[in-house]
């Protein structure tokens, strides 16, 4: 009789838990310009701070919340000297390091000025980030430094326990070049240079319902260097400049009327905002920084509340990461403005309002 062939069979292999992937917003308790600590509060704090004798080639320093300080070395040339820095609004290191980067860099353009040099600012949890994480961080952040043209000359890190990542930023401009946030004069246009909508994006990446396209888009607008207010800075037609971060729109626009003395009305119709943004809101992809911009600012703003319900007004006080320049110009150089912007790239850049007389106070409509 044949000898029947035995076969062994082989155990299966076991099965390796596979390690949830490192995400760097789980290390933030907050992202991006929604780190901002409310306007209310840093109005409080620094209303508490000591009076300092300033000196006359001091042009601009806290006293109207503008965008960078700016120090007159002669009569051609003025420092532009500024900071920013903030949490991961995003997972991937090179993006978190290119969008802080932009929006440290945007503060120089919004004053009118040219960026000259940068410095890193770096406080990462080292025992819990992979060195490559960290050295991608820094490399997002060098990358648009060089879109720039400027080198990323020094700096200073820290172990923290939250990812921390930002620029000291350093530029010139010419003084009779510099744009203050206190020159808007009624009858100006108000101009937005960048949808908006970057707060919702980021509150629906953290819960996971954030698609593919819709982060190119966010990435693509938290990227864009402000680099049209070179250019604005030149123009004796534009009386006001600043740029929409972590306030909102609302607020950044609350900060010019009364740092101006003036009032401004707003057609929301007219505000530019990214592709699918409402949607994301509609589902509750909210920040709790628009909420607290609100609370902060809402009593000098009057809304069209029948026609402007809680999304709108959410949209309006939407914490804006690296957000677009915000211009106050005089009528007849509205389509220079425009042109300036679209030749740097910027789509979305449309008139959304106009400046009016009165006491600091913003009125939003909708106009159909």
């Amino acid at each position: 009789m044949p000898r029947r062939k035995t076969r062994t069979v082989e155990p299966p292999a076991p099965e390796i838990a596979s390690e949830e992937p490192l995400r760097l917003t789980q290390f933030s308790h907050g992202g991006g310009c929604g780190c901002k600590i409310a306007p209310a509060v840093l109005e409080q704090i620094l209303a508490k701070t000591a009076p300092v004798l300033a000196p006359r080639q001091l042009l601009v320093g806290i006293e109207t919340s503008d965008d960078a300080a700016v120090y007159q070395l002669n009569e051609e040339q003025a420092l532009v000297a500024t900071t920013d820095f903030f949490m991961p609004i995003v997972d991937d290191p090179f993006d978190f390091g290119c969008i802080a980067a932009t929006n440290a860099l945007s503060d120089v353009y919004a004053m009118g000025g040219v960026p000259l040099l940068a410095l890193a600012v770096v406080g990462m949890p080292v025992n819990k980030l992979p060195l490559a994480t960290i050295k991608r961080i820094l490399d997002g952040g060098e990358s648009v430094c060089s879109r720039a043209l400027i080198p990323i000359a020094g700096g200073h890190t820290i172990d923290s326990v939250e990812p921390i990542y930002g620029l000291v930023a350093i530029g010139l401009v010419h003084p009779d070049h510099l744009k203050r946030n206190s020159g808007a004069r009624p009858g100006d246009k108000l101009i937005l240079g960048k949808g908006l909508g970057v707060g919702f994006f980021s509150a629906a990446l953290k819960k996971g319902l954030l698609s593919g396209v819709s982060y190119s888009a966010m990435i693509t607008s938290t990227t864009q260097l402000n680099t049209p207010g070179r250019a604005l800075g030149c123009l004796a037609g534009v009386h006001a400049m600043t740029d929409v971060t972590g306030f909102g729109l609302l607020g950044h626009l609350v900060e010019i009327c009364k740092a101006s003395g003036v009032s401004a009305v707003i057609d929301y119709t007219a505000v530019p905002v990214l592709t699918n943004a409402m949607d994301y809101a509609a589902k509750g992809c909210i920040t709790g920084a628009s909420e607290r911009n609100w609370a902060s600012y809402g009593e000098y703003v009057s809304l069209q509340k029948k026609q402007l319900g809680d999304l709108e007004r959410a949209l309006l006080t939407d914490p804006q990461t690296s957000g677009g320049l915000l211009v106050s110009c005089a009528p007849e150089v509205v389509t220079e403005v425009l042109a300036i912007f679209l030749q740097e790239g910027f789509d979305h850049a449309t008139v959304i309002g106009e400046v009016g007389e009165g006491k600091a106070q913003v009125s939003v409509i909708r106009s159909h």
